[in-house]
């Protein structure tokens, strides 16, 4: 019934952030009805230990079928230069089966040239890639952006053949028009302490995300974790109305780190179908049909 386009896996299970095996992972999707996930490598240092790309090609060559890889490479690789020839990488593992580019997840901002040098490697290649934002450019993980998201418009007009997949609260907040430049994200203290919460309530107003999308049609929206179940859900008019405008480049997700992590969008997604909010073909768009075409199942 579902293909997930964003979750995490380690062979042996990591210290500290205990992220899932593959037998966990699989254990917990037969009880969704998740048919195949594809694996993302932690590769940045300020999310977790790197993880290499191997590691995700051999859970995925031990359970074909249940999983699809994608590859990682931190924009800093390789001499640290906008001029690293990381599409030489990429080729290497699309060779090897790997189906696009991320989590990229590193602190530093959407326009360095280093993450422009990845994008424009990866739309070299031919793969799409999806990352990560945050509203602080230190003590955080994730590509920093500004209110708005003008850097990500950017990225789309300079690499119009660039499939880019939104993901994370820095996008999905922007869904609606933010009371505050605050509201945008959630926030790390000094000592690693998270502060703030989701926007909530209606749209009142459209934010960027929709107006972008709109405009390019080499964004995708990856609706994995609990900031874009908290945008879609948080108004039961808007929501759907969302869903069915943009049922072609919408993506079923978790974002599954841990084995009991609450997911609640399969969930949604079957109940607004139930009550007619959307159509059965929005539904296996969004729940399979797009993941499908992308990943050539």
């Amino acid at each position: 019934m579902f293909i997930d386009i964003h979750s995490h896996a380690y062979r042996i299970t990591p210290p500290v952030y205990r992220f899932c095996t593959p037998e966990q992972l699989i254990r917990r999707y037969d009880k969704m009805k998740v048919e195949t996930a594809v694996l993302l490598p932690v590769v940045n240092p300020e999310i977790y230990f790197p993880q290499a790309v191997e590691e995700i090609l051999e859970m995925c060559d031990k359970y074909p079928g249940r999983f699809v890889p994608y590859c990682n490479i931190d924009p800093r690789s390789m001499h640290n230069s906008p001029f690293s020839p990381l599409d030489q990488v990429m080729s290497y593992y699309k060779d090897l089966g790997c189906k696009g580019v991320g989590e990229i997840m590193p602190t530093m901002e959407l326009m360095d040239l280093r993450v422009q040098n990845l994008f424009a490697c990866a739309e070299k290649v031919g793969l799409p890639v999806v990352y990560d934002g945050s509203g602080q450019k230190s003590g955080d993980f994730g590509i920093y952006d500004d209110p708005g998201l003008p850097q990500l418009e950017y990225s789309l007009v300079t690499f119009p053949k660039l499939l880019i997949f939104g993901h994370g609260p820095l996008f999905w907040n922007e869904i609606a028009r933010l009371d505050t430049v605050g509201s945008r994200c959630v926030f790390f203290t000094p000592y690693g302490r998270q502060v703030g919460t989701l926007p909530n309530g209606p749209v009142e107003e459209e934010g960027a995300v929709p107006r972008l999308m709109r405009k390019y049609p080499n964004l995708m929206g990856d609706l994995s974790d609990g900031t874009a179940y908290n945008a879609i859900a948080r108004d039961d008019k808007y929501g759907p109305r969302f869903l069915t405008e943009f049922q072609d480049r919408l993506f079923f997700g978790t974002d599954m780190c841990f084995e009991d992590m609450p997911v609640e969008l399969d969930k949604l997604l079957i109940a607004w179908t139930e009550q007619g909010k959307i159509s059965k073909t929005v539904f296996r768009k969004i729940s399979y049909d797009n993941a499908a075409r992308l990943l050539g199942l």
